[in-house]
């Protein structure tokens, strides 16, 4: 009667122990083979590896494992025991991975993305039990991401410091399913989290992106933020991989406006509180408008190896998202192409904010001083820049163009025998994008480069007290001595300046060269008949008239007057 009852309660003990319901990190997961081909060892499969970290048995039937686009659910039971490893594949595979350890097939399991994806292991409860969102560069070993070689964990108990604790294989046979990482050790995660960046999704939501998960609880504590002026009426911390934070605002965000939002006592999930970086800006982005985001430093022609890269600078008082907009270049035939978008996430610019795109990030901070890293922005690939000549453009989400530069190889500075590896900057940022003289070769005490932070030929071209007038607005150059001419009228602030006048058509053709190069007075005024360049009649229409002032001193500036040509009917 007693062994009945002690082998009653031991059953009973087991059922227990075997219902309990996961925590957070109690099983997760620690092998991703995401792309077996070309095979070093192992069957030419998919699988993953999960291990129960946790003091306590648990029973996997009803779990589900996800990516970013399917969930299967396993159907097996099966009892996980406390520190032991399970492989998981697909049903047709079952076989060629038993022989590595326990293995269940998975219906319908996950397509695990080469580059990178996000996979997520549930209880039947659905409660997160452990996240991973890999990306390719966690092998930190570029022949082995190009497959045959899985990702593993190096220490299974401080699963939640993201890529820092995965690399590629270092096993024979590409991986090690069932069995103890070859990677395998103290991974100790003594760092606290960082508030990287924010967006908002409307005026009173606003997202906090984080550099590892959070704890859950200290993450959606309100009184853990605070931005001036504003009450937060509620947080969340957000699944699956808890590295963002929602806050929800008692009042709306302001247009080009800058806000600063703070971040204190929030843990990561090893309990380690966040420091130093507990700050960042937000505000509510604006559609740019033409020059608000500018073309600043371009360097088409890289050392060998190296990359090229393009970087942009917000002169304007409006926050941007560099997620609606796209560099590009043009075709032979002149139209945009080549569209490549510059952030998949929103990434606020901010104003007076230098950002840069290039194909190799890691590249880049190696032949330069990158002072802002977080400012470089990793595309797949850049649209062509030729060595000699080529075209960037800068436009938006609609197709607006808010950039421009057709740059060519002899607006270097002459002296520069070898330009492999020297950018070419902007001079004024405020100055024209087609001009070259607004663009001369990075300082080579500058390393030639200076990505992420002011050019190092940067000037302010100053600026002319001028007054251009055009008159009349409507002309008719038809010798009936009504309004046959305009008059360009000028008025500057001293001697010493030098004028060009030259009449564009509504197209941007030059129809007429007026002034070239004129040496000005005080105050003057030149005459246009209505005629072109070759004195010939010209269509009705209407015309600009651009007037440029200039003085060897390096002030500068350029005006834009309107005016219709009109001839009466026969």
């Amino acid at each position: 009667m007693a062994k009945t009852k002690l082998l009653t309660l031991a059953l009973l003990a087991g059922v227990t122990s075997l219902a309990q319901s996961a925590n957070r990190y109690d099983v997760v997961i620690t092998e991703i083979m995401a792309d077996p081909t070309p095979v070093a060892g192992l069957p030419n499969a998919e699988y993953i590896e999960i291990k129960n970290v946790s003091a306590t048995t648990f029973t996997i039937n009803g779990w589900r494992l996800s990516d970013a686009t399917s969930t299967a659910t396993i159907g097996t039971s099966f009892a996980l025991q406390p520190d032991s490893s399970l492989i998981l594949c697909a049903n047709s595979n079952v076989a060629a991975f038993s022989v590595y350890g326990r293995t269940i097939g998975v219906t319908s399991f996950p397509s695990i993305d080469n580059d990178g994806d996000v996979l997520t292991l549930r209880s039947p409860q659905n409660k997160i039990i452990h996240t991973v969102a890999y990306k390719s560069g966690w092998y930190r070993n570029e022949a082995k991401s190009e497959g045959g070689w899985s990702l593993e964990m190096i220490d299974p108990k401080n699963p939640c410091t993201g890529g820092d604790n995965w690399k590629a294989s270092v096993n024979n046979l590409g991986g090690t399913p069932g069995k103890t990482n070859s990677v395998n050790g103290v991974n100790a995660d003594a760092r606290p989290p960082q508030l990287m960046r924010t967006y908002a999704t409307d005026s009173v939501t606003v997202i906090l992106i984080f550099n590892e998960s959070l704890d859950s609880l200290s993450g959606a504590a309100v009184a853990n933020y605070s931005l001036a002026g504003f009450a937060i009426i509620a947080a969340t911390t957000l699944a699956p991989q808890f590295e963002t934070v929602q806050l929800k605002l008692g009042a709306p965000l302001l247009p080009s406006t800058v806000y600063t939002i703070t971040a204190t006592n929030v843990t990561d999930c090893k309990g380690n509180a966040i420091g130093a970086y507990n700050k960042v800006r937000i505000g509510l982005p604006q559609m740019p408008a033409t020059e608000d985001v500018v073309i600043n430093e371009i360097l088409f022609n890289p050392k060998t190896p190296g990359t090229d890269y393009v970087e942009f600078y917000n002169r304007s008082k409006k926050v941007i998202d560099a997620s609606k907009l796209y560099i590009a270049s043009r075709s032979n035939a002149g139209a945009v192409a080549s569209l490549k978008k510059i952030a998949e996430e929103p990434f606020y610019i901010f104003p007076g904010d230098y950002f840069v795109v290039t194909d190799d990030a890691a590249v880049l901070k190696m032949q330069y001083l990158v002072k802002g890293e977080d400012a470089v922005l990793q595309l797949a690939s850049l649209p062509s820049l030729p060595d000699d000549e080529g075209t960037v453009v800068l436009i938006d989400i609609n197709g607006t163009i808010i950039d421009e530069v057709h740059y060519k190889d002899d607006w270097h500075f002459g002296l520069i025998d070898n330009k492999e590896g020297v950018a070419l900057e902007r001079i004024d940022p405020a100055g024209g994008s087609a001009d070259k003289d607004n663009w001369h070769s990075a300082a080579s005490t500058a390393g030639f480069g200076t990505p992420t932070y002011k050019n190092s030929q940067y000037k302010l071209i100053e600026s002319i007290n001028a007054i251009i007038e055009v008159l009349p607005k409507i002309f008719s150059p038809d010798n009936d001595g009504t309004d046959d001419i305009v008059t360009v009228s000028f008025k500057v602030e001293a001697s010493g300046y030098v004028a060009n006048v030259t009449i564009f058509n509504a197209s941007g053709r030059v129809v007429k060269y007026l002034v070239r190069n004129a040496l000005l007075g005080l105050n003057g005024k030149w005459n246009w008949d209505g005629l072109g360049e070759k004195n010939q009649k010209i269509p009705i229409g209407t015309y600009i008239v651009f007037t440029e002032i200039f003085n060897l001193e390096g002030k500068r500036k350029s005006f834009k007057n309107t005016v219709v040509l009109a001839r009466k009917l026969n």
